[in-house]
């Protein structure tokens, strides 16, 4: 997944992925796709629920499909939201995905077009991880 065109295969990706969103309480819908060191996409939406703190991120559940199918890495991930301003992942996102790699590239885009890339170790720079495990 280097060129423009499979960039913007990603994005598709995580748009048809948002339509599924299940955001009854904040119609916050999200879509996400990921690609595996595979180079294999998956994709996840945000998945709300009446006890809030049970609500899981598109970020995630994109993550969470690949790790399920075999992945152990991800090299890049797109999030697609309806907002003015491009939006990056939730800390808990960012510290599930530093777990699958630092320098992942996120790729944040609205319906409008917009677009801007950045690495994860950009917008979190300290992370714990396993290697603050070890003795």
């Amino acid at each position: 997944m280097k060129n423009k065109t499979d960039l913007d295969r990603l994005i598709d990706k995580a748009k048809e992925a948002r339509k599924q969103a299940y955001a009854l309480y904040s119609n916050f819908l999200v879509g996400a796709a990921v690609v595996g060191e595979s180079d294999k996409i998956y994709t996840g939406c945000n998945i709300e629920n009446s006890s809030y703190g049970l609500t899981v991120c598109a970020e995630r559940v994109a993550l969470f499909k690949a790790v399920s199918e075999g992945e152990k890495e991800v090299k890049m991930l797109a999030l697609v939201t309806d907002t003015k301003t491009l939006v990056w992942p939730c800390g808990a996102c960012r510290q599930v995905l530093a777990e699958f790699n630092r320098e992942l590239l996120i790729v944040s885009s609205n319906l409008k077009g917009q677009r801007e890339e950045k690495k994860l170790s950009e917008i979190f720079p300290e992370v714990f991880d396993k290697r603050s495990l070890k003795k």
